[in-house]
């Protein structure tokens, strides 16, 4: 059969005109002789370089992309659809005035054309959680509801307060800036909105003989205990908020518990409506979530609302689980403190959530599906908590919440702002960390990377290959061949001291050593991603550098440009006879084999299953690589799918195809069930 037409998008630039440089760079440097004219000819040679087709084949090459003023944004949150359209998510993109403009984004960008468009965005989705669902719609779930206020800034004393409601017969509502009078006198502001929900009332009948023992002695309740009577229990609604006091300075500040009376309120309502706290003080305020969920749809594409969740989060992780539902843990919660364990199951079906196991992790926890259904939680993690509370790698039973933990581990107290994957095939169950730095601002970061292998009986992570320097923030990228593409992070906390890392390299996991790759040309720490193409290429995005200067004195600006590397295994003559899938279907169930129609059938040495990524803060449990059994026939391929759903959860995938020298297809999407 012949191949189908194919359009070769990812073709690099050749704006760079190659430059008779050789021995005439030598008589420029003589010539000019001053520092500034000697970088330039040292640039101008690099560039002259890396432009040569022997070098791009060997490194690959890297492109910026080309960014309509009016589409660039503060790339948070990165997600491949099964449109072939990335949507990035900004929400208020780290940035208090937009959060207080409540100016919140999302664009859709489509790597194929480079086209972009604004995607109504219904709430500040910056720092939330997502997961690619079984019918190819990304959930979305938590987000900020409170910028963090800090040190010196912090002039008025605050914390999180109870405010409890003992009436059984109706919620109340509180809006922001709801005044509740201390017992020192203070007056204090609730920073947002709330519904307080009824009390809980519950009647249980008593038997004779046990009214008869609890009345002993009481003349007026006799009767009543000799005919029996009615228990009545109530449990007060609560409903936990921040409060702020109205007052700036010390006289604000409650360092005991106490009871505080909600102003406005007369009769039974103030009794049965107050308010509680440990105490309130002029210490850090941290971040605050929100509950929200939405599905993103990418064919109407736009955001559609579903259940809150239980728990406001900022900061959470979801994990798609076998069944297609979505495990949800962590984050920081609508007062600022890390969820206490507190976890939740999304299900697609019924657009609802349920409980989960209890189980306590700091924020962002990299959460891995594993074979057979259990979740490791690999270490990695983007920080919020203590630093001697969930940062024990393990596996996690949700049966019953039992949790096996993994050792062997060096740098263990580098683990927050490391990144983390499932290594190819996933089949294998081998997942492996990358870099990391000490807990909060640490100046820390470690090359030191590990592998684990889960089918052990004992499994302990033991030592990888090391990285070029020690690298927070690092995006790992699973490749169409087998290999890992890692690239950018900082070495120092957020790029401080002009630390970004340019340079990039191949993880390949046959060799188990590091092979280098070309140099990126923008820095990306702090929010920044990375991810798959369908063409096969890699994207990034995105960077929050927090000093724009060596000295730390100026403020940094996001990075908003995108910039795309293009893999060796498209150069050299490879791109134009990389092998092509033509017919096949768009739709399959686990354990079926699915055919291909191919004019390469003989030349293809291996086929892969590839989830697309969702990925922030380092963050990306979503991307996994699968083996297909291939078999060859006359102008087709046959592949057989895993019939495991805790290897192959539902949704979407990209299927390639590699030749001999490991140069892919472009990827045909298809919906994967049971």
């Amino acid at each position: 059969m012949s191949r189908a037409r194919r359009r070769h998008p990812y073709r690099p630039s050749r704006r760079l005109r190659k430059l008779a440089l050789g021995s005439g760079v030598t008589l420029l440097l003589v010539g000019l002789n001053a520092p500034a004219a000697v970088s330039f000819a040292q640039q101008q040679l690099h560039e002259y370089r890396i432009s040569r087709p022997a070098y791009q084949a060997r490194y690959g090459s890297w492109e910026v992309v080309d960014v309509p003023e009016e589409y660039r944004t503060n790339a948070i949150h990165a997600a491949l659809l099964h449109t072939g359209k990335v949507l990035l998510i900004a929400g208020s993109g780290n940035n208090e005035d937009q959060f207080d403009a409540g100016t919140f984004d999302s664009i859709l960008w489509d790597p194929e054309d480079n086209t972009f468009e604004k995607v109504p965005t219904p709430d500040d989705l910056f720092c939330a959680g997502h997961a690619q669902l079984p019918d190819g719609k990304l959930l979305v779930a938590g987000g900020t509801l409170r910028y963090e206020v800090l040190g010196d800034a912090v002039t008025h004393a605050g914390g999180p307060m109870l405010i409890k409601n003992e009436d059984p017969d109706q919620s109340r509502e509180f809006p922001q800036g709801t005044r509740l009078r201390g017992p020192n006198g203070q007056l204090y502001e609730t920073t947002n909105a709330i519904t307080v929900p009824a009390a809980d009332k519950r009647e249980r009948e008593r038997e004779p003989a046990e009214d008869a023992e609890s009345d002993a002695g009481d003349a007026a309740n006799a009767e009543d205990a000799a005919d029996g009577g009615a228990e009545i229990t109530i449990t007060a609604g609560e409903e936990r908020v921040f409060v702020s006091a109205v007052e700036e300075g010390e006289q604000g500040v409650v360092d005991e518990p106490g009871q505080y009376e909600i102003l406005g309120l007369e009769g039974e309502d103030a009794r049965n409506l107050y308010g509680l706290a440990a105490e309130l003080t002029l210490d850090d305020q941290d971040f605050q979530g929100i509950d929200v969920a939405y599905e993103f749809d990418p064919v109407a594409e736009r955001y559609v609302p579903v259940d809150p969740m239980a728990e406001a989060r900022w900061y959470p992780t979801l994990t798609t689980l076998p069944d297609g539902r979505v495990l949800t843990v962590s984050g920081l919660d609508e007062v600022g403190e890390v969820v206490p364990g507190i976890n939740e199951i999304y299900d697609p079906k019924t657009k609802t959530w349920s409980e989960a196991p209890e189980r306590y992790f700091p924020t962002y926890p990299a959460l891995f599906l594993t074979e057979g259904g259990k979740i490791f939680y690999t270490g990695s993690n983007a920080g919020y908590g203590p630093a001697d509370e969930g940062r024990v790698p393990g596996i996690w039973d949700l049966e019953d919440n039992s949790f096996e933990e993994v050792g062997g581990l060096s740098d263990p107290d580098q683990l927050e702002t490391s990144a983390s994957l499932l290594l190819p095939p996933a089949q294998d169950q081998r997942f492996m960390v990358l870099g990391g730095g000490g807990v909060g601002e640490s100046a820390k970061s470690t090359e030191r990377t590990a592998i684990v292998d889960l089918t052990e009986e004992d499994p302990t992570y033991r030592e990888g290959p090391s990285l070029p320097q020690g690298t927070r923030y690092l995006s790992s990228v699973l490749m169409p061949d087998d290999t890992v593409f890692t690239s950018g992070g900082s070495t120092d906390y957020r790029g401080r001291g002009r630390s970004d890392v340019l340079r990039a390299q191949f993880y390949d996991p046959a060799k188990g050593a590091f092979v280098p790759a070309a140099d990126p040309t923008v820095g990306r720490n702090y929010h920044s991603e990375a991810l798959l193409l369908p063409d096969g290429r890699v994207a990034t995005f995105g960077s929050d550098p927090l000093y724009g200067d060596k000295d730390n004195t100026r403020p940094g600006e996001f990075e908003k440009r995108i910039e795309v590397y293009t893999p060796p295994y498209l150069f050299d003559g490879r791109e134009e006879t990389r092998p092509a899938l033509d017919d096949g279907p768009q739709s399959a169930t686990l354990g079926e084999t699915v055919t291909f129609d191919t004019g390469d059938a003989d030349r293809i040495a291996t086929a892969r299953l590839m989830r697309p990524s969702a990925v922030t803060h380092t963050t990306d449990v979503e991307q996994r690589s699968l083996q297909l059994e291939l078999e060859r026939a006359e102008g087709e391929v046959r592949l057989a799918l895993p019939e495991d759903p805790s290897l192959v959860p539902p949704g979407w995938y990209m299927v390639f195809v590699t030749d001999r020298e490991g140069t892919p297809s472009e990827a045909k999407w298809i919906k994967v069930g049971p």
